[in-house]
Order: C-alpha cells, then structure tokens, then sequence
C-alpha cells in the first residue's frame, strides 16, 4: 500500500506528496477549463502513468526473458478528452520507440508486457488505446 497525499493550493492548483519518498508534484487545471496549463493536470497524469507504466513494466519483463536492455526506450502518449458529455479522457494514443531490432524479441516479450502493465489494464474499457511500436531497423 502506498499512501499519496495531497493539498489544494488555490487557482485549480494542487500539490502531492508521495508518502513512501516525500517527492512532490504540482497539478494545475487546462486552459480550455479556466486553469493556467502550468503543470501536468490530473488527467495528463493518467497519460504519463500509462507511459511510464508500459515503460517499467517493458523493462522488467525484457531483462526477465534476457531480451537486451530497453534504455533510451522513447514513448509518446496522446491524450484526447471528450468534447460531448461528461468531461473524461477519450482516448490514449500510445507511440514507442524500441531502440532494438524486432529479432531482439523474437517472443513478443517487450509488446505483451506494454499491454499488460497495471496501468493499461486498470483503464476503463470506454477508453479507446491505440498502440503503435517502433523497433530499430536491423543492422546489416
């Protein structure tokens, strides 16, 4: 169990504690709802923890099946909100760079762990996931 607290600040601002590693971040409210878009928004969070999930997870899985190390892995995560209805997230759009040939995961190792972090599975089903892998072209 791992305890998050966190403090309204004012002006749609908040700031959270990780209890386990006293770190701090900041959140602020989009522009387009009357925040500053100064700071990630609770939202883009979902985002980024969706990125650095399949990230983490990508990694732990490779090195347990000896698949080469993932540094320099480069992921992009889209978020889209819905323009209709109750305010929520839309759609993840996932893009990676995989800075290995495809022949470095013959078993789809590094693929299977992204779409099978904590993160991804939590998602709500309406969340539309488009997911697109990069791998680094094979040397000759």
């Amino acid at each position: 169990m791992v305890k998050v607290s966190l403090e309204y600040k004012g002006d749609l601002r908040c700031e959270a504690r990780h209890e386990p590693s006293s770190s701090t971040l900041n959140t602020d409210a989009p522009v387009d709802i009357q925040g500053k878009g100064e700071a990630f928004s609770p939202t883009d969070l979902v985002g980024t923890a969706l990125g650095t999930c399949m990230a983490t997870t990508m990694a732990m899985s490779g090195k347990r099946h000896q698949v080469p190390d993932i540094a320099g892995l480069r992921i992009d995560v889209t978020k889209e909100m819905t323009s209709e209805g109750p305010r929520k997230i839309r759609r993840l759009s996932t893009e990676m760079w995989i800075p290995l040939p495809k022949s470095a995961d013959p078993e789809g190792v590094l693929e299977h762990a992204a779409l099978n972090c904590p993160v991804y599975l939590s998602l709500d089903p309406g969340i539309e996931k488009p997911f697109t892998v990069h791998w680094q072209k094979e040397q000759n």
